[in-house]
């Protein structure tokens, strides 16, 4: 094992895949030159040449679709937003072709391409500029929706991604580039709809995933010194979501809490909460909850985005209050 950062891990992936496939190709706003908005795709453009590696005029829905076209004759195609903010605008071409051209084709046509690029809020970027997309992409039959906590998971999960048959929308966290973990030295290829144990636990389920992660893991410890022992599970991918390993945790701790960074209406937190209401109902002994963003746009100021975000103090507040220690 060896310690990499997020980014490195990411671009990691990318290389080793470039350089087992030659159908594998990159191409988005500044992957080449400017070596990447967050250096994610640093040194690519130098080793596999700007055949492969492709800057891209400022038009979201234009190199979408033709990333669309291209993985429908043969290549498979990554397709770097600079943020998934600017895929608002390609949202005709992720959703209407890529999603459905393998259904509408009576299975003759795959879409083998990677969406992918930093997720959510950031530090004051604004509204338009701090969406956490998972809850309208994961709604989507036909798209698989990926979003790693860790560097482990990053490179295993991004590997995984390239070699599907399937459109992948894969989502960074986009504080998290510059975290480090470790990750093995033997090749690794994390399969979609595993979640992972990241801590066990006895007292209280808490499923988290993204940014939200490590201040979970940050106030699980804390929790487990005045003797409340939490147990995260972290998806890893929302579609297809390993519903299985959360239930079966909720039947051992009784007890869930869902931490997340997109808004509190609808998407994969309150899907979660079904599925646990649905599979786990007569093992709980409290209801299950939630630690969200704010039901509001970002707000531009930072004493004021900071409150929007979903804190740790909100988290800790609410495992207390699952466990009736409040």
């Amino acid at each position: 094992m060896r310690e990499v950062r997020y980014r490195e891990a990411l671009r990691e992936a990318m290389a080793e895949e470039m350089r087992r496939d030659p159908t594998v190709c990159l191409m988005g706003e500044e992957v080449g030159y400017y070596q990447g908005a967050y250096k994610v795709t640093q040194g690519l453009l130098e080793e596999f040449g700007d055949q492969r590696v492709i800057d891209t005029p400022i038009a979201e829905a234009g190199f979408s679709g033709i990333a669309v076209g291209a993985a429908m004759t043969g290549l498979r195609p990554i397709v770097e937003f600079m943020t998934w903010n600017f895929s608002l605008v390609a949202f005709d071409q992720i959703v209407n072709n890529a999603a459905k051209m393998h259904q509408m084709s009576g299975g003759q046509l795959s879409v083998p391409v990677v969406f992918r690029g930093p997720n959510a809020s950031a530090r004051q970027v604004g509204s338009q500029h701090s969406h956490a997309v998972e809850p309208f992409y994961t709604n989507v039959p036909g798209l698989y929706v990926v979003y790693p906590s860790t560097p482990r998971d990053a490179k295993g999960l991004l590997k995984t991604a390239i070699r599907s048959n399937n459109p992948v929308v894969f989502l960074e966290g986009e504080t998290l580039y510059n975290s480090k973990g470790e990750v093995p030295d033997e090749e690794e290829l994390i399969p979609f709809g595993e979640a992972r144990v990241a801590r066990e636990g006895t007292d209280c389920t808490v499923v988290t995933w993204g940014r939200p992660y490590v201040s979970v893991m940050k106030v699980v410890e804390e929790l487990a010194a005045e003797g409340v022992s939490c147990e995260v599970i972290d998806p890893r991918t929302l579609r297809p979501l390993d519903h299985g390993t959360i239930v079966e945790s909720v039947k051992k701790t009784h007890r869930c809490v869902v931490v997340h960074e997109h808004w509190p209406y609808g998407g994969p937190g309150a899907e979660i909460v079904d599925r646990v209401q649905r599979e786990a109902f007569d093992y709980l002994d409290a209801p299950v909850l939630r630690a969200t963003n704010l039901d509001v746009p970002m707000p531009y100021a930072l004493h004021l985005e900071s409150e929007v975000v979903v804190t740790e103090a909100r988290v800790r507040d609410t495992i207390r209050k699952a466990c009736y220690l409040d």
